[in-house]
């Protein structure tokens, strides 16, 4: 599906967007202020935990629901004034598969393809290249009833991408999938955004989000709390941990009760011992792993390993669970 969106016009854009459900004091405000884009090629989760509002927002954006107040676009279309055109540029894949158990995976495809429009040949074509894509070929003939539940998703998806939308909605892909199954889905959205497709994505999972995500939007009460590249993310909430390795249990307990007490003030490193390993946060990021090596260097203690690792998004969500917690 082509549209005339321009380089680099958001192939979905959310502006303030609110939505309560009920009226004067027994409303319920589930949204309260959203504003986000996702632009071609991009995949963006929508991270947050349970009744944070991610699917109120993408039954929003898919025209499934109206917003309160506020506006979503996609490919430059109003999602209220404009739901069919929209409906053209989209495909969603809610948290429940929609595929049929009592047909084959090749029966479940046509059938969607000819929901399209697709001729009866055509379909039958556009089937076989998904079961292909999706690595589904070998299963074609099964009843869909018989399939794993990462084969029962990934033909999900595959009945979403019939006609390949602009913008893909995938609404916790991936709950309820043994970690084989979720990395096989994962390296199918990969292909998808290098394909060109656009990707919003939401999750509770924070490695799913770290591995997908161009962009993470952390929802929490229906706000939201932080946005950007997970890296940038990172960065910008927490210092990296530093991480020394030794030999024998004994020096590494005096690395953590003397050297590095000596070396650094106690108001900036706060050690701890766990078995060989000593670890502290290292708010000067390289320079204080290189302090701390010179110091244990000039102890005479031989060092087994030194790694810098830095904060991972657990460490933000739970930092902002907690910034939330103190505000309140």
């Amino acid at each position: 599906m082509t549209s005339s969106i321009t380089v680099n016009e958001p192939v979905l854009a959310v502006q303030e967007v609110h939505k309560s459900f009920g009226k004067n004091d027994n409303a319920k405000h589930v949204l309260k202020g959203l504003t986000f884009n996702v632009h071609s090629q991009q995949v963006v989760c929508l991270l947050g935990a349970n009744g944070a509002g991610k699917t109120t927002l993408v039954n929003i954006a898919s025209t499934l629901m109206l917003p309160t107040s506020g506006t979503v676009s996609v490919c430059g279309a109003d999602v209220v004034k404009q739901a069919d055109k929209v409906r053209r540029f989209i495909s969603l894949t809610g948290q429940f598969a929609a595929v049929d158990g009592e047909l084959t995976g090749r029966e479940n495809l046509v059938f969607f393809a000819r929901l399209h429009g697709l001729a009866p040949h055509r379909a039958k074509v556009r089937a076989d290249e998904l079961l292909e894509q999706f690595r589904l070929a070998d299963a074609a003939t099964q009843r869909v009833s018989k399939y794993s539940g990462g084969m029962r998703r990934r033909l999900d998806i595959a009945a979403s991408l019939v006609v390949e939308p602009q913008l893909l909605f995938l609404d916790e892909p991936t709950t309820g999938l043994d970690p084989l199954s979720r990395r096989e889905l994962w390296e199918t959205v990969e292909d998808l955004r290098n394909r060109g497709v656009a990707v919003l994505l939401t999750t509770q999972y924070l490695d799913e989000a770290e591995r997908l995500s161009d962009d993470v939007v952390l929802i929490r009460d229906g706000r939201i709390v932080l946005h950007g590249p997970p890296a940038a993310m990172r960065e910008q909430f927490g210092a990296p941990l530093c991480q020394l390795t030794f030999r024998d249990a004994v020096d590494a307990r005096r690395v953590a009760q003397e050297v590095l007490i000596s070396e650094f003030r106690p108001t900036q490193v706060t050690p701890t011992l766990d078995g060989l390993t000593v670890s502290f946060t290292a708010h000067g990021g390289v320079q204080d792993l290189s302090r701390a090596l010179a110091a244990v260097q000039h102890a005479q203690i031989p060092t087994v390993s030194a790694a810098l690792t830095p904060p991972s998004l657990d460490d933000v969500f739970l930092g902002t669970a907690f910034s939330a917690a103190e505000a309140s």
